[in-house]
């Protein structure tokens, strides 16, 4: 959310994590199945995913989107690929380095009442991410479209160096 509250010209920040908290919220037939990947550090099902991402997509003029934790892993390129990649122009895939007990601290001290964060759930989220998240950074590090930033400083300095990425 740093860029879309600090630059808005570089398109509008949709957070797929966002997006399926306001689904399960609003009292959806897939809000159970969303909870229960959420609370158990497991990846929600992409066709859910790509769906609200998609209709965000619509209900906003401009076409620019950063989008924010998305994709998490393979079935997720692929399932995006099948909706939407006749739709969008990837430009990059930013990759935000963070020591996994700096992650820890900054979920457990953020205070927002999410059913996720907790110790139980995130270390179930870090094995996720070494299982299925790696290799597809690996891969668009391949593709040469991944750009990685160091998020350990201050936000400031991670939005500095987050706007030297749109401007390479």
């Amino acid at each position: 959310a740093v860029v879309s509250t600090q630059s808005g010209h570089y398109g509008r920040d949709l957070s797929a994590g966002d997006l399926l908290r306001e689904e399960r919220k609003s009292g959806s037939p897939d809000g159970d199945l969303i909870e229960s990947h959420i609370t158990g550090g497991t990846i929600v099902p992409v066709a859910i995913t790509v769906k609200l991402l998609a209709n965000a997509m619509n209900k906003i003029p401009g076409g620019k989107f950063l989008i924010d934790g998305f994709p998490r892993n393979e079935d997720n390129v692929q399932g995006w690929n099948k909706v939407m990649e006749d739709k969008v122009n990837l430009k990059c895939v930013l990759f935000y380095e963070c020591p996994e007990d700096e992650c820890l601290k900054r979920a457990l001290g953020r205070n927002e009442g999410r059913s996720d964060d907790n110790v139980e759930s995130f270390r179930k989220r870090i094995r996720t991410y070494i299982d299925s998240t790696l290799p597809i950074v690996n891969s668009f590090k391949a593709r040469g479209l991944l750009r990685t930033i160091d998020s350990t400083p201050d936000p400031v300095t991670v939005f500095l160096e987050t706007e030297k990425c749109f401007k390479s």
